[in-house]
């Protein structure tokens, strides 16, 4: 963990000290998410909070269920049954 002073620069932009570029690893272009609370600002990669998505529906949803294949089979049972009506 590192913990750096940065100065925020005109139109609110901040600068992500090198160091910490590299220690969670983006690059000019990432797609990052901000998260404010109260007075704190945190800054996570795209990518960490997919992941962090995908943990918490893992601990709902069985390892061997595949929810598309559901919802799949779901769309297809109501224009099967749209068809008949």
């Amino acid at each position: 963990m590192q913990i750096e002073h940065v100065i925020l620069g005109k139109g609110g932009r901040l600068v992500i000290p090198i160091t910490m570029r590299n220690e969670i690893g983006i690059q000019a272009g990432d797609i990052l998410v901000l998260e404010s609370d109260g007075d704190s600002l945190l800054v996570r990669t795209r990518d960490r909070v997919l992941r962090e998505v995908q943990a918490s529906f893992a601990d709902i949803v069985p390892a061997d269920v595949l929810l598309s294949d559901e919802l799949i089979a779901e769309r297809r049972a109501d224009a099967e049954r749209d068809c008949r009506n």
